[in-house]
């Protein structure tokens, strides 16, 4: 007998199992579908829960129900708020941490901000007697005539016994121009050296290079300020037949030949003969002078200029 075929064999396995026919796959329009009956009625029944906790009498079996399932989970509340207790006081101490570093650092630019304002205060408190002396002299009289005053705050003082020069807040923006004079309201301070656009530096009367022509108002002898040995101010060039005395006022000569015009106007106060002394080898009286303007302590100082610029 002759063995069957290969495709008879296939043929009847074929025939023999039977495939099942492939579960189908819920459509997306009727799983969204589901999902919203599902939340509807959930809603539903959260409403229709409330209105009866609502209309239900206090001692119903609702509150009765709600009664019972807090007591039982009572227990696991009070095991979570110790579990979470560790973990809120950690997260509050961080977070007031925090606050406090960034209130410190509020406070501290606060109080640097009313230090700054104290300060400020106290620096026009100091110049306000200053700025007084200085209207005072300008009302006075004996202001010079041709100028104009450019009043002005110190803002680098002498920084020692033998230092001989002071920086002003005003520069040639605002008129300040090279050898202008400058004064308190005491008397004679010195002399611009130095213009920059918006200060300038004044050399003062005590400096060894500093000379200015002076007069004895009360004699009329006049003579030459500036420092001698021992860096005092002395009237120089004093003749010794010529009386000058102890306390005798020195003020600024001015110009007396208009062809060689005086760096300072006539009038400005300078100072008070202090001592006067003759020797027998020096051809000249020596006179001491002690200057009205305390020159190591401005606080505020006017600068001449002059009305009409000389070109």
């Amino acid at each position: 007998m002759a063995p069957p075929s290969r495709s008879a064999r296939a043929a009847a396995l074929a025939s023999s199992v039977q495939r099942s026919k492939p579960t189908p796959y819920p459509s997306k329009a009727r799983s969204a579908l589901i999902r919203r009956l599902i939340v509807v009625g959930l809603v539903v029944v959260a409403l229709a829960l409330i209105t009866i906790s609502f209309r239900s009498p206090t001692s119903g079996a609702l509150h009765s129900i709600q009664g019972a399932g807090s007591t039982a989970l009572r227990p696991f509340q009070i095991a979570a708020t110790r579990i979470a207790q560790p973990f809120r006081d950690a997260y509050n101490y961080f977070d007031g941490l925090a606050n406090a570093r960034s209130d410190n650092q509020k406070l501290r630019r606060e109080i640097v901000a009313l230090r700054a304002k104290d300060i400020h205060r106290a620096a026009l408190a100091a110049e306000e007697p200053a700025m007084a002396r200085l209207l005072h002299f300008k009302q006075g009289g004996v202001f010079p005539n041709g100028y104009r005053d450019v009043n002005t705050a110190v803002i680098t003082p002498p920084g020692g016994p033998f230092a001989h020069s002071l920086t002003v807040e005003a520069g040639s923006a605002d008129g300040v121009r090279l050898d202008s004079p400058v004064l308190s309201g005491d008397g004679l301070v010195g002399i611009v050296s130095n213009v920059f656009p918006d200060t300038a530096q004044v050399r003062l009367l005590s400096d060894p290079n500093t000379f200015v022509a002076a007069l004895d108002v009360g004699t009329g002898v006049r003579g030459v300020v500036h420092t001698g040995v021992g860096g005092t101010l002395i009237l120089d060039s004093v003749q010794k037949q010529f009386k000058v005395k102890p306390g005798d006022k020195l003020v600024t000569a001015g110009t007396r030949n208009a062809r060689y015009p005086d760096l300072y106007p006539y009038g400005i106060p300078i100072g008070s003969v202090s001592t006067v002394n003759a020797s027998d080898t020096a051809p000249f009286l020596q006179v001491q002078v002690q200057p009205f303007a305390n020159l190591g302590s401005q606080t505020a100082v006017a600068v001449l200029v002059p009305k009409k610029q000389h070109r």
